[in-house]
């Protein structure tokens, strides 16, 4: 999807390269993630991607890609910025997910905050902005209608290098019990906790824990409501303001394709990882052969590249999908979650080829510590235990999507 003429002719700020394309983009993150692969083990060690790599990031545009264009941004799509993490996360998979989960929140902010909130928080062009769907910490409105959060929020990925953090926290409802407060808090309101880096893998996603002490948020800095369950299907102030299809599309839909395209990501650079081995090894038993002559090797990486082929396309099936309905206004619950569906199987088919097939035939030399194969599938073991997709994407959303298509509620459920 690229920029709408409606949008351009608002252009308020100037865009860097108003000449700049969609796919230039994309080609530029994959010449980037280039240099990634041999820079993994510095990543791990620090705990988030270089300051040279993000000077690198800003300089391309990457955090640009879903920022208006009337605040300087490129908004050039979601298939544009999906294809960006893609890229990414084959190069190096800690360095596509802090990119990907710091930039991709442009679309929430640009989708459901009116025009005062987004000129404010776009004002600087580059966004990155964490977010965490655990509400958290305390919120309490003050006399002068602005709210003091604070509290401490876990699992920020993308926040070393943040202008802002959009988070949740539970308030009083005014009838005794507590409802979901969305905020966007700046960048001089937080402070990052040195908490990273310690798990299985990820371990240079930048996904540290945020505190706020204290900090002044206005209220419309604020909403009413939790990301994930925000209903788009009477239209969005940033479909309205911008004129553009796309900040009218789910949010929660949304995040679920940057599971996919991570996921997509990391298994095809497990698929280059073991290319190599394919070209550079042997077979260990007589007759001993290039291991790309040998008909189990042959066979191993032929399911492997069908698995992750297959994923790709659904991947960008899905996003075709979540444009479709985008762009008709009318988007429910069961669009939302048949979008969710598909990203599921990409998800499912990108580590069924790493868990079944790359890993436990690549020989153990290439699964020791460090090597480039040991880490994808340590990264990858971490996003199976991420709670999008373990507890939603593999077990809620089925739900989800059966009761939304029947008109069933939750009464009876187990």
């Amino acid at each position: 999807m690229t920029v709408t003429a409606s949008a351009s002719e608002r252009t308020a700020v100037p865009v860097p390269e108003p000449g700049l394309t969609p796919d230039e983009v994309v080609a530029r993150a994959e010449e980037l993630a280039r240099g990634l692969i041999g820079r993994q083990a510095e990543t791990e060690q620090r705990g988030f991607y270089a300051e040279d790599t993000h000077e690198a990031f800003r300089a391309a545009g990457l955090y640009r890609i879903l920022v208006p264009r009337r605040y300087g941004g490129y908004e050039f799509g979601v298939e544009t910025f999906m294809r960006v993490v893609v890229a990414l996360s084959r190069g190096c998979p800690s360095t596509g997910w802090m990119y990907c989960l710091g930039a991709a929140h442009a679309h929430a902010v640009a989708t459901l905050f009116d025009e005062r909130a987004q000129a404010e928080v776009f004002a600087c062009g580059d966004f990155l902005c964490p977010s965490t769907v655990a509400p958290n910490g305390t919120g309490r409105r003050t006399a002068d209608g602005r709210w003091l959060i604070e509290g401490t929020w876990r699992y920020c990925s993308g926040s070393p290098y943040a202008t802002h953090f959009l988070g949740h926290t539970l308030v009083d409802d005014g009838d005794g019990g507590v409802r979901p407060l969305l905020f966007v808090a700046p960048r001089e309101t937080f402070t990052r906790l040195d908490d990273w880096g310690a798990q299985l893998g990820l371990r240079g996603s930048g996904s540290h824990g945020l505190r706020i002490e204290n900090a002044l948020v206005p209220d419309h800095l604020t909403l009413d409501t939790h990301l994930s369950q925000v209903n788009v299907a009477g239209g969005t102030p940033g479909r309205t303001l911008h004129g553009n299809p796309m900040y009218g599309g789910g949010p929660l839909s949304f995040m679920i394709l940057e599971d996919a395209a991570l996921a997509v990501g990391m298994a095809r650079g497990a698929l280059d990882a073991y290319e190599e081995l394919m070209r550079s090894r042997q077979t260990l038993f007589p007759p001993v052969v290039a291991r790309f002559e040998d008909p189990d090797f042959q066979y191993w990486y032929g399911e492997a590249a069908g698995l992750v082929h297959s994923a790709e396309a659904g991947l960008l099936g899905a996003i075709r999908l979540w444009d479709e309905f985008a762009a008709r206004g009318d988007v429910t619950a069961e669009h939302e979650l048949r979008v969710a569906g598909v990203c599921r199987e990409a998800v499912r088919m990108s580590w069924r080829a790493v868990e079944r097939y790359l890993f436990p035939t690549a020989g153990s030399s290439a699964v020791r510590e460090g090597e480039r194969m040991e880490r994808i599938w340590r990264d990858m073991s971490m996003q199976q235990s991420h709670a999008g997709i373990a507890v939603f994407l593999f077990t809620a959303a089925n739900r989800e999507l059966t009761r939304a298509r029947f008109g069933a509620g939750a009464e009876g459920g187990h």
